[in-house]
């Protein structure tokens, strides 16, 4: 079956699936956006909608055939899959719309997400290099490429990654680690080292890493190391700019006094919080 078949069945149904979820999301802000705790400001709806949309460019457009052809426009897409596209999403808090005292108990635990362990910085971070390394190998990028199956893995991993590697960076009160909430600057730091290492390695071969570009990458106006090496390039670039901006304002916001003066009543509300369920929990039983 051709790329092209693919591409318009997918499209479809990511643009099905991703125009459901921002019609909930719409349809939730709109009807408890200014009751929730804190609330979810306008400009939160619309970060949340340009992370949407900029997973659809993703998964939705040509750009997922394209990265067969060029290494470039493969790392466009994980760029915006893993960097861009989540925290945009999670800044705009769709936790926050969810009900308060939601009838079902699954929505209960979609509720409180931030208490699984799953939901732990090291793993957020284990899994972020994870994706980068292991889908970068030789053998399984051309597995990606060969079957539309594993594709699809791949680009799934890829934004399960991103979110969970972004979560303890937009909700840092929220996390079920102990770790104090500046250790959110050294996690950032070390995220950065597998990029740099793979980009740097991108840019500086000598010889070109994935020979399925040797004539593909060549529609572009590009030869096969060259675009290696603006694909190098564009991640280098991308991930250092986007970690310094997230680290710059996580940094502000530590330092700030209102930050400084909230944080102990945020810890006492989720304290306090948790001790209720638990209390709940031991009287249903």
């Amino acid at each position: 079956m051709s790329h092209d078949h693919h591409l318009t069945v997918g499209s479809l149904l990511i643009s099905g699936t991703l125009c459901l979820i921002g019609l909930a999301y719409l349809h939730q802000w709109m009807r408890v956006a200014w009751l929730v705790p804190d609330g979810v400001k306008g400009w939160r709806a619309f970060s949340f909608f340009v992370g949407l949309f900029l997973v659809w460019v993703a998964l939705g457009t040509s750009l997922s055939v394209l990265d067969h052809q060029s290494l470039t426009a493969h790392m466009v897409q994980h760029l915006l899959l893993m960097t861009i596209g989540p925290p945009l999403i999670l800044l705009g808090a769709p936790w926050r719309l969810l009900p308060q005292r939601p009838p079902l108990s699954l929505l209960e635990v979609i509720a409180q997400p931030f208490r699984h362990p799953l939901f732990h910085p090291l793993v957020g971070w284990l899994g972020a290099a994870a994706a980068l390394v292991v889908w970068h190998i030789p053998s399984m990028f051309m597995l990606a490429l060969r079957s539309q199956t594993w594709h699809g893995i791949e680009e799934a991993s890829f934004l399960a990654a991103g979110i969970l590697f972004w979560l303890p960076v937009v909700e840092p009160s929220r996390n079920p680690s102990r770790m104090p909430e500046s250790s959110i600057l050294l996690y950032l730091f070390l995220a950065t080292l597998p990029c740099d290492i793979f980009s740097g390695f991108l840019v500086f071969c000598d010889r070109v890493v994935y020979p399925v570009f040797l004539s593909s990458s060549q529609a572009f106006g590009l030869s096969a190391l060259e675009d290696q090496q603006c694909a190098g390039a564009l991640m280098w670039t991308c991930v250092t700019v986007v970690y310094l901006i997230a680290g710059t304002v996580f940094a502000a916001r530590l330092l700030s006094p209102r930050w400084s003066q909230t944080q102990p009543m945020l810890q006492f509300e989720s304290e306090r919080s948790a001790v209720r369920r638990d209390a709940q929990g031991m009287e249903a039983v």
